[in-house]
């Protein structure tokens, strides 16, 4: 007896793998982008409050008060909103709904590691557009991405501010994809997660150049520093969005109603108490410690425009090796490329306390460029 060959893509992905041996090896874990802050009080309070009240099945849509109050943050009606067990079942919904076998939906390289599974599950072709790499950082060639697409292709994914490289889309960029979009009447799927974690000035969102095709991604978690609480969402066009409700009633049913009834509460409160902001600033100086120490060393860093990730070169050194004889927990570049990774190349998360930082780059220091390192022998952590 065996397994279908469909679970060859549920293979344990890197990030659950490096934070186990994190941990076992007493390392410093900037791999997995969990925060060490803890979730504001005002979303705590709120969730509690919510025990004892909210204890039954939510309907597969979402919670009338989360579909509310997501609506009134994107400024669409309730039911325009699906409420989704965290932004991952989101986009398997999305693939599921939107692609099948002999479709192609494009995706932008490097990507997110659930991309090309959900795809591949769905029965559809992931065929990769590849960023340019440039000594200033990451930048979307707008010709390559139309070069891609066939008359197979249904759907084009992308995800802004974007992990791992922390880019940002500009709005002359979004407005390309659209009209691209339009041009072969594709669907969009617009993973923003980190929606409210950009360093300059507001980004559009893609919705607002076509809301007519545009499925946009977000999550409670990333928003509200409580990644375990599993809480996303798909605002998209209200005629589509019962049969995404119905598709997750065969995933889920239903995201934890006292979570949902504690986002509810803690969305409007984080906007109108300017919680986005101080977090943005305080991701900012976490963002800027790390890159300056990091550059300190004479390393080559990507200054991220949005997320809490950066990403930097440290020539001569794999992720495994690193965690062992430096102590510091990196993910390599290999995770987000299907083939051909840009060498030497890997993602740091800065969304950790800043002594957690500070460690990790005075145990970065010990080893980046010393004789021992370059001759290929041990070296302590």
């Amino acid at each position: 007896m065996r397994l279908h060959p469909r679970t060859e893509a549920a293979k344990e992905s890197i990030f659950p793998r490096m934070s186990q041996l994190a941990q076992r090896l007493g390392a410093v874990n900037l791999g997995q982008g969990f925060p060490s802050n803890p979730p504001p009080p005002f979303l705590l309070e709120a969730v509690r409050r919510a025990l004892g009240r909210y204890d039954q099945y939510a309907p597969p849509a979402g919670l009338p008060a989360l579909r509310e109050a997501l609506a009134e943050e994107f400024a669409v009606e309730p039911e325009s909103v699906v409420v989704t067990s965290g932004a991952t079942e989101a986009l398997y919904v999305l693939l599921q709904s939107l692609v099948g076998p002999g479709d192609e939906v494009v995706v932008l390289e490097p990507f997110f590691d659930v991309y090309l599974p959900d795809a591949f599950l769905a029965g559809a072709e992931a065929r990769l557009v590849r960023l340019d790499l440039t000594p200033e950082g990451f930048r979307l060639d707008l010709s390559a991405l139309q070069g891609a697409l066939t008359q197979r292709t249904r759907a084009l994914l992308l995800n802004t501010p974007m992990n791992p490289t922390g880019l940002v889309f500009k709005e002359r960029e979004l407005e390309a994809i659209a009209r691209l979009a339009r041009a072969h009447d594709l669907f969009l799927i617009s993973d923003e997660v980190y929606d409210e974690l950009y360093y300059g000035e507001r980004p559009r969102r893609l919705r607002e150049f076509a809301p007519e095709r545009t499925f946009t991604v977000g999550s409670a978690g990333k928003r509200l520093e409580a990644t375990g609480y599993r809480v996303g969402w798909i605002v998209g066009p209200k005629e589509f969005m019962p049969r995404l409700a119905g598709m997750r009633q065969w995933t889920s049913f239903s995201a934890p109603t006292p979570l949902q009834a504690g986002v509810a509460e803690a969305l409007k409160l984080a906007r109108r108490e300017g919680f986005y902001e101080a977090l943005r600033e305080d991701y900012r100086r976490r963002r800027d410690l790390l890159a300056g120490g990091l550059r300190a060393m004479g390393l080559r860093v990507y200054v991220p425009e949005g997320t809490y990730f950066l990403m930097a070169e440290l020539p001569g050194w794999d992720a495994f090796r690193l965690v062992e004889e430096a102590r510091v927990a990196l993910i390599p570049a290999s995770a987000f490329y299907l083939e051909d990774p840009p060498k030497d190349l890997f993602r740091f998360a800065f969304c950790k306390a800043e002594e957690e930082l500070h460690l990790a780059l005075e145990r970065l220091g010990r080893v980046v460029n010393s004789p021992r390192e370059a001759e290929g022998g041990a070296v302590s952590g």
